[in-house]
């Protein structure tokens, strides 16, 4: 397939044919004029040749505002672009149509869409874009704008699609809640590829709604709640028994060789179970004060 590509077209600056052409309409008026005066046919003729000269040069005219670009046709077959701003002019059989260059955003619609683990989720995305080839996006596709908001739908779907909402079992798995620089990253790539036929830039595309569906937000809410209670009370009991093991340690070596208290295996056992359960409870605790010997 023959891809059209962006060219400059053959334009002039305007505003010196303007004068010409004001120049022009008082040359065949003052021509018609003496004509009639003197009788004379042939200077009437030609008023009417310089005005018609005249009349195609102002046919030829037409503007460009800053940032947007003419696209120029002449019978149906692409003459070229012409992005210069002001009053220009050009073959006056070319038909212009004009395109803005200016950044433009949206946001696309909420999706449900179930995400890697077949959770349903419900996602959006805001998508910065702007026309970099005048000539792809008026001949290469239908209408660019509404191509790049079909294509940002379904790019973000298949984004959702690609990773898991949250993983609670494996720290090293990208997520969409977990890893949004990649996560967005991915989806600028993907896009960037759908809409490349429409002559179309993508500056920016960030998640901005993402959330658990709502039949089963509540679910996956205690989810992670138990999940990070699990976590806590892991971290805990890894820091109590580390805690302990140092109590048994300092008391068998003590200051010094006279304050140091042996232990048996039954004495530490006993001793690691009761400060355990002190540190790791997460209930005050009420110790028992044991005023006999150590055996009763």
């Amino acid at each position: 397939m023959n891809v059209l590509s962006e060219s400059d077209g053959r334009t002039l600056a305007g505003v010196p044919w303007l004068v010409a052409d004001f120049v022009l309409y008082l040359v065949a008026i003052g021509l018609f004029i003496l004509g009639q005066i003197a009788e004379i046919g042939l200077l009437v003729i030609l008023s009417f040749v310089v005005l018609l000269v005249a009349v195609a040069i102002s046919l030829s005219f037409y503007m460009v505002q800053p940032n947007k670009a003419a696209v120029l046709t002449l019978f149906g077959d692409y003459r070229g672009s012409d992005r210069t701003a002001g009053l220009r002019v050009a073959n006056p059989f070319y038909l212009n149509r004009k395109v803005s260059l200016r950044v433009r955003n949206f946001t696309t619609v909420t999706s449900k869409v179930n995400d890697a683990n077949g959770n349903p989720i419900d996602i959006a995305a805001v998508v910065v874009w702007r026309v970099t080839d005048t000539a792809r996006a008026i001949f290469g596709v239908d209408d660019f704008t509404s191509y790049v908001h079909t294509q940002s739908e379904s790019a973000v779907r298949q984004l959702a699609r690609s990773y898991p909402y949250d993983s609670f079992d494996h720290a090293d798995v990208t997520t969409l809640i977990g890893d949004t620089s990649e996560v967005n990253q991915d989806l600028l790539v993907e896009l960037q590829e759908r809409v490349g036929e429409a002559g179309v830039e993508v500056l920016e595309a960030r998640i901005t709604d993402l959330a658990y569906a709502p039949e089963i937000a509540e679910a996956m809410l205690r989810r992670q709640q138990a999940s990070a209670i699990v976590a806590a009370r892991a971290k805990i009991v890894e820091g109590a028994v580390l805690m302990v093991r140092e109590a048994i340690e300092a008391l068998e070596e003590g200051t010094d060789e006279h304050d140091s208290i042996a232990l048996d295996s039954d004495r530490k056992a006993t001793f690691a179970s009761n400060l355990m359960t002190v540190i790791a409870s997460d209930q005050p605790t009420t110790p028992v004060v044991n005023v006999g010997t150590l055996s009763r």
